[in-house]
């Protein structure tokens, strides 16, 4: 169940909604062509301004309410919400809209047309998430497998018809089943010899990573994560991408340590152990136009901290962000320029399935 938003919009010759007259008439086609499809339909409200143009709300039965604008600069735009319970037809079929919009746009003589999908507003499951660059994505989520607040994020495990169970960190998508490639792509699989190394991980309470890099034979893996409950609900419910290495905390070959991975970098770093790898899975770069704020300083630390830990030939690899966010991207690599001792980087890409995006990953070494 959830409140159904359909959007309609027209771009029409600015000439035919520069006076108010005009305007009256593109209300009076809107108002009788929707009355083909909902025939008790009221006039609520209405408001003309010299300045902004022409407002309305209409509604059927109180339950459907329907908002017109008319721009003055040749724009109209209708919007059509109602709550569709559990099981019930939708007001409008798509053909409907489709016969809807090019009926109004034959009328109004529109230069173009363009009608949405019903956004599904509220409801038990959030079925819209953003791209890296903020841009909307509708997922095809039909259940909520797992929901819960640790004391540092909310948690939920959500099932897509097409890319099975995903782990939704505060509202952003984090990993699915259907994503081997972004983790073989932080790897580097098949490019990084891992056989006999010493790896550190910061983050990664997925365990995909854990998993994935236990089958390249290491010689020890040590992961940091902070939440105790993100691990509990993927070892769960994504246990096809973390196998059972969730379920143990040491073992020989590997070891995870609950808590904030700055203390531990700490602590590692004043005892003198080093690693072949350093691996950041941790907050994506934040998109901002100035490398300032919390997310920035905690990113330079992780620089600062992971660098002391590495060996003289050692690699630090992260993911980056969307291929989209060129500034924030720059800001980055920016950042990395001017560590000290210096560093040197390259980057690999990858079309991540539920980002729905094509996403950057960094290797970076000792210059």
């Amino acid at each position: 169940m959830a409140a159904q938003t359909i959007l309609f919009d027209f771009t029409l010759d600015a000439g035919k909604t520069a006076t108010s007259i005009q305007r009256q008439e593109v209300a009076r086609i809107v108002r009788n062509e929707l009355e083909h499809v909902f025939t008790q339909l009221e006039l609520a409200y209405s408001m003309e301004s010299m300045d902004n143009g022409y407002f309305s709300v209409l509604h059927e039965n109180k339950d459907t309410i329907i908002t017109c604008r008319i721009f003055q600069q040749g724009l109209l735009t209708i919007n059509v919400e109602y709550y569709l319970a559990a099981g019930k037809e939708p007001v409008l079929s798509l053909d409907t809209m489709r016969t809807m919009e090019l009926i109004l746009r034959q009328k109004l003589d529109s230069d173009r047309s363009k009608y949405l999908p019903p956004i599904k507003r509220g409801g038990y499951i959030d079925i819209y998430m953003t791209s890296s660059d903020e841009r909307i994505i509708e997922y095809d989520i039909d259940t909520l497998v797992y929901e819960a607040r640790s004391p540092f994020q909310k948690i939920q495990i959500l099932h897509s018809k097409t890319l099975g169970n995903m782990l939704i960190l505060d509202e952003l998508q984090n990993i699915a089943e259907s994503d081997l490639i972004y983790t073989e792509t932080l790897m580097g699989r098949g490019i990084e010899n891992y056989e006999g190394k010493e790896i550190c991980i910061l983050g990664g309470g997925d365990g995909a990573l854990l998993y994935e890099l236990l089958k390249e034979k290491p010689k020890h893996v040590v992961m940091l994560e902070i939440d105790e409950l993100v691990m509990q609900a993927c070892n769960k419910y994504l246990n096809s991408i973390c196998g059972d290495v969730l379920e143990k905390r040491k073992t020989d070959q590997y070891e995870i340590i609950v808590g904030d991975c700055v203390d531990y970098m700490k602590k590692f770093i004043a005892e003198g152990r080093k690693f072949d790898y350093v691996f950041g899975d941790l907050t994506d770069i934040p998109i901002s136009d100035a490398p300032i704020g919390e997310c920035w300083d905690f990113i330079r630390t992780i620089f600062e901290h992971s660098f002391q830990l590495l060996k003289p030939d050692g690699k630090y690899l992260t993911h980056g962000n969307g291929t989209s966010c060129l500034e924030s991207l720059q800001l980055f690599e920016e950042q990395l320029r001017l560590l000290k001792p210096k560093v040197k980087f390259t980057t690999t890409k990858a079309f991540v399935p539920s980002f729905m995006e094509e996403w950057l990953f960094y290797q970076v070494t000792f210059a």
